[in-house]
């Protein structure tokens, strides 16, 4: 795959910033994290969201212009004049088991610092929780299939149990076709 500007999504835990990052490592280009825009920045994170328009502005100002680029997470229903923008989309799966344990796994530093938040912990857990189940109403697998559906780039699914060694020499591999058709190119 050439450098590009790519858009990489999938359920939380399934290791979509570490890929961006690395593919945007790769080319040298600027990595983008949704989450950076939606949330504004407070102690502790996560807690005050930016109006849509904003981040979306936010976006526009700082990387959006750039010949290629690497946006990771999420931004179905509130950023899709930003996707638009695109060349492709890479969206990772991972058994929703693993998915789970890797999010446990990269708290356990913050749970045991001062201050943490139980609770926010708790509800989003079962936010993660959700992403697989047909009748969650929140950010979904469902929600994401139907999305990509929608979009006119490329889609390159990949399991993101692979390492992710073995995932960016795949999603390098890839040649996209840019035909304005959504597509999904097979792996392995």
């Amino acid at each position: 795959m050439r450098r590009c500007r790519v858009h990489v999504l999938g359920a939380s835990g399934s290791g979509t910033t570490t890929l961006a990052r690395a593919l945007a490592n790769h080319w040298s280009v600027p990595h983008a994290d949704a989450d950076d825009y939606f949330w504004v920045p407070t102690d502790p994170p996560y807690v005050d969201r930016r109006r849509d328009s904003e981040r979306v502005t936010l976006m526009r100002d700082l990387f959006v212009p750039r010949e290629a680029w690497v946006l990771s997470g999420s931004m179905v229903g509130w950023g899709d004049e930003v996707v638009d923008e695109c060349d492709a989309i890479v969206f990772l799966t991972l058994d929703p088991a693993e998915r789970l344990r890797r999010l446990e796994a990269r708290e356990v530093h913050r749970r045991a610092g001062a201050g943490f938040d139980e609770a926010a912990w708790t509800a989003f857990m079962d936010w993660a929780r959700g992403y697989d189940d047909p009748a969650f109403g929140g950010r979904s697998r469902v929600v994401h299939e139907r999305w990509m559906q929608d979009r006119h780039q490329p889609v390159l699914r990949l399991d993101s149990a692979a390492s992710q060694e073995d995932l960016l020499v795949e999603l390098l591999r890839w040649q996209p076709e840019h035909d304005g058709s959504s597509g999904t190119v097979p792996t392995g």
